[in-house]
């Protein structure tokens, strides 16, 4: 693997894989084939902040329905007023941490990530090309912060848990920086852009 984290982050999009999802690692899950997806997406977003690229994340609000005060991509559901899925990520960016889409140069997007609470969700990449003063909407995020780059584009930061889940034992993906628990969706996106 190249040292490099935009190197890292730029060929994960030039790379084929699958979809990812939150089975990967919990290959004893049995999903029922004519289950429906919700649409959805978030933005995997990098500034440059003293010099270095730094991936831009939230921590939701403990009052949210689904994944509370879950580290997480700004995002969320498609409306049907989205030209296209990438609106729909730069829509949610704008509104979840005041995120103008102007600022935001779209590089593409990756393979959906499916959630056990039933959205396919794409992660749209994208560079943040101005400076940025984060606003968290109150409803939905509870803080707004970033980590760098190479931290999370790092495999040897990657770790597998598990927890008990609806009577099972459950694995999944976890990257933590300093105070923040970064796991789940959120790192297993990150897990697959690694190859």
């Amino acid at each position: 693997m190249t040292h490099d984290p935009l190197a890292v982050f730029y060929a994960a999009l030039q790379a084929s894989y699958a979809g990812s999802s939150d089975f990967d690692l919990n290959p004893d899950v049995v999903l029922p084939p004519d289950r429906v997806l919700r649409p959805a997406a978030v933005l995997v977003a990098y500034q440059i902040l003293a010099g270095q690229p730094h991936l831009v994340l939230t921590k939701r609000s403990s009052a949210l329905k689904h994944h509370p005060g879950q580290i997480a991509f700004p995002g969320g559901k498609w409306d049907d007023s989205d030209a296209d899925i990438s609106i729909t990520a730069l829509r949610e960016a704008h509104e979840e941490i005041g995120l103008v889409p102007s600022a935001v140069e779209v590089l593409g997007q990756l393979p959906s990530h499916e959630t056990v609470t039933g959205f396919a969700v794409t992660p749209v990449l994208g560079r943040i090309t101005c400076d940025f003063d984060p606003k968290a909407e109150q409803g939905e995020v509870a803080e707004v912060f970033s980590v760098p780059l190479w931290h999370v584009l790092n495999r040897q930061n990657f770790m597998i848990q598990s927890r008990r889940w609806r009577g099972k034992r459950r694995h999944y993906y976890t990257v933590p920086y300093g105070p923040y628990y970064i796991w789940g969706a959120t790192a297993c996106i990150l897990r697959r852009m690694i190859g």
